[in-house]
């Protein structure tokens, strides 16, 4: 992750600078205002819509490409570079939905409108994505070079072998950021972002929100500058689906239904950008479970020349559904790394979900470090009394301090659970950090797992930062037929804890398994375990097959009575989803975590030609930009004349890749678990003297702002106090009289000479 207080920093000095500009006697908008005390806090500079910023390291570059303003110049250099933000002269956003995943793209044009146009800057893109956002590829368009982004293989030596590092990394885990180098003042800069996002789903309805909130000074400078917006939403949901909109944000109308596609669309001049987010709601209208399965052949260029098929089963919008009686133990990590928010967080959320547990529902916690510690010895009925005391009973034993050990506290915790009945074994496992013995661990969970017993129990992991290892958590879970989720940003901590919590308590079919598929060859199922349906989201399986599909899929299941209960899915071959393209992140991180617990090598290289295929991050891929120049070459002609016509003019291109920063999860960090750094800490890999020379240039530049012109520091040196100015007077005197000293010696070893 990149240094966030730097960015603000750079933003607040960008807009700073951004005074210089001169627009003219008839400009429409004046140059950018400082926020006040009340508007600014930290996240008001985090881009909210995408993004781009001019990166300035000498501020004499500053002024109107169009109208130079010829202001005094201005000595220094910014440390760290200012970030001025573009003007946007058009934007248009398309939205493809397909189950649960949804597929933004987004066209964007802006112009340097900041740099003299006899100078360059870098130009850094950022794009805030929505939920569980990944980014896909980015697109930059310039008049004399393009760029664009592609993944390669780790151990790729033959692309990694003449490339350099440059910035491309995330910001937050929700914001992606790419410099692009030396773009000239006043260029028109036409940039394609893609990424895929999560959708919302509760209460029988789907909710798309994609970043799209401006800031007032993206807006260009002068009334006759066209300023465009489009914006396209689709929907596919399969065929036979009933798909209603509920809510949209902004004014698109409905366009006709086209090939199982339902769509929307807004298109129109506007005089201001959007100040919000695009937020559209739309239900999947079903009485009861409803799913059917989608069969697709693979593209040419596949790798996996397999069969596809994918398999959606959705719980439907009866609201007396009955769920199951639950045994929960709230399994929660309180090392020293928990210290402050995340512990803070993790109690609010814990509490939330011990207030919605039903009064014959049976629970326990054990908080854990290098040590355990229970609430009870046995599991406790769900009564008032008894949720109060756990309550009481987190805040006075959730004290964040001690190591990291999992393993006891996953032994007591399966060993708690009855061996049968009709409740649903669950365990809520939460943890910021990283163990040695995480192999063990899911070892240990397995062998309980493939024990005789009706209901085995389901774990439902959750991770904090980036230190712990999520494939381990992801392997817990889906080897349980429960679920994973993740805060790699402390701040939604709360919020996606509780979103998790609730998931486990409204389950209201499990046990999934499919009958008749045992005729099919080379099947591969992704997950292997199917999850348990939830009313908090439809259950979406995809995998590879080879042989003949049956007409009709059989699934079946135990309902929270413990019936038996069963539903035939048809199969369709529709090409109006691309299959491929829709599920291939699941797939990833399913193989993922399952080449981490077995260590396969073959796994991995698989892994790499999916991510590298489909163009989806990976642990064994590296993002690279690509720099594409037309370059101009003159052969002359084996005639000797002086005329040009005799020389011959041919463009080339000539590309160049630049490796990206490693943008993965990675498998843990044991030295920063065992170190207890708190998550969201920055990694610093700085040498001794980078770090005291940083922290020295970031202090004078505190000190004389952003420049160090004569009315700059007259102003500095007027807010001096005596002291202060005393100091600085004889530590200027004493250097002087170093300096006359060192001219003695030496014009002393002269005479001797």
């Amino acid at each position: 992750m990149a240094d966030q207080e730097e960015f603000v920093k750079s933003v607040e000095d960008g807009l700073r600078l951004s005074k210089r500009i001169y627009f003219g006697k008839d400009r429409a908008v004046e140059p950018p205002k400082q926020m006040t005390a009340m508007e600014k806090t930290a996240e008001s500079y985090f881009p909210t819509s995408p993004m781009m910023y001019a990166v300035i390291e000498n501020p004499a570059f500053v002024d109107n490409p169009d109208i130079p303003s010829y202001q005094p110049h201005v000595h220094g250099r910014c440390d760290p570079p200012a970030l001025i933000p573009l003007q946007m002269n058009g934007v248009s956003i398309a939205a493809d939905c397909y189950f649960d995943t949804a597929f933004i793209t987004v066209t964007g044009s802006w112009r340097l409108h900041c740099v003299m146009s006899c100078r360059s800057c870098d130009c850094r893109i950022a794009v805030p994505m929505g939920e569980q956002g990944s980014i896909l590829g980015v697109e930059i368009e310039l008049p004399r070079k393009s760029y664009s982004t592609k993944l390669v293989a780790e151990d790729d030596k033959k692309e990694n072998k003449k490339v350099k590092i440059e910035d491309g990394c995330f910001l937050k885990p929700h914001i992606f950021t790419l410099t692009i180098p030396e773009i000239d003042g006043g260029t028109y800069i036409s940039v394609t972002i893609r990424w895929s996002q999560k959708l919302l789903y509760r209460d029988g309805q789907f909710t798309l929100s994609i970043p799209y909130s401006f800031p007032v000074y993206v807006t260009p400078v002068g009334k006759k500058i066209s300023k465009k917006e489009k914006i396209q939403f689709n929907v596919n949901c399969g065929p036979r689906a009933e798909v209603s909109c509920k809510a949209i944000s902004h004014p698109l109308k409905e366009l006709d239904d086209e090939d199982e596609k339902l769509g929307w669309f807004y298109e129109a001049d506007v005089l201001n950008w959007s100040s919000s987010d695009v937020v559209i709601t739309y239900k999947v209208s079903s009485p009861n479970y409803h799913g059917s399965v989608l069969l697709q052949s693979p593209q040419q260029h596949d790798t996996d020349q397999r069969k596809m098929f994918s398999c959606y089963l959705f719980p439907g919008a009866l609201e007396c559904r009955k769920v199951f009686r639950k045994e929960v133990i709230f399994v929660v990590d309180i090392s020293g790394s928990m210290k402050g928010k995340p512990i803070d967080d993790s109690k609010q959320a814990l509490s939330v979900a011990l207030s919605k547990l039903d009064s014959q529902d049976l629970f326990n916690i054990i908080a854990f470090n290098n040590e355990e510690y229970l609430f009870s010895s046995s599991l406790e009925v769900a009564t008032k009394e008894a949720i109060d005391n756990a309550i009481q009973w987190i805040d006075m034993n959730f004290i964040a301090g001690g190591s990291t050990n999992i393993l006891n506290p996953m032994k007591q915790a399966i060993g708690m659970l009855s061996n049968g009945g009709e409740s649903m074994p669950i365990i809520f496992l939460v943890t910021d950090g990283a163990v040695e013995d995480e192999r063990q661990i899911c070892e240990f969970v397995k062998s309980h797992l493939t024990q005789n017993r009706t209901m085995w129990p389901r774990l439902y992991t959750f991770g904090i930062g980036l230190f712990c290892n999520h494939y381990f958590l992801r392997t817990l879970a889906t080897m349980s037929r429960g679920h994973y989720d993740a805060a790699i940003d402390v701040e939604s901590l709360q919020v996606r804890l509780e979103r998790l919590f609730s998931r486990a308590s409204s389950i209201i079919l499990a046990n999934i398994a499919f009958e008749n598929l045992d005729g099919l060859e080379e099947l591969e199922v992704y997950p292997s375990q199917i999850p348990d349906l939830s009313s908090e989201g439809p259950v979406v399986l995809s995998g590879r097959y080879q042989g003949v599909f049956p007409e009709m899929l059989k699934a079946k299941g135990i309902l929270a009575d413990m019936s038996n209960f069963s539903v035939e899915l048809k199969g369709f071959k529709s090409k109006a989803i691309p299959l491929d393209k829709a599920r291939v992140k699941q797939q990833i991180e399913i193989l993922t975590a399952q080449a981490w617990f077995t260590q396969n090598k073959d796994l991995e290289q698989k892994i790499a030609k999916m991510s590298i295929q489909d163009a989806v991050i990976s642990e064994y891929t590296r993002m690279a930009l690509v720099e594409t120049e037309k370059v101009k070459i003159i052969k002359p002609t084996t005639k000797r004349k002086v005329h040009s016509d005799d020389e011959k003019i041919e463009e080339r291109l000539v590309q160049k890749t630049i490796l990206l920063h490693y943008l993965g999860f990675g498998f843990g960090n044991l030295t920063a678990t065992i170190e207890n750094i708190p998550p969201g800490a920055i990694d610093i890999e700085d040498e001794a003297a980078e770090i005291i020379a940083k922290a020295t240039s970031n202090c004078f530049g505190k000190l004389c702002g952003l420049c160090c012109c004569c009315s700059c520091c007259i102003r500095t040196c007027s807010n001096m106090n005596h002291q202060c100015a005393i100091a600085l007077t004889q530590c200027l005197g004493a250097l002087g009289c170093l300096g006359c000293f060192t001219c003695c010696q030496y014009c002393c070893f002269e005479d001797n000479k």
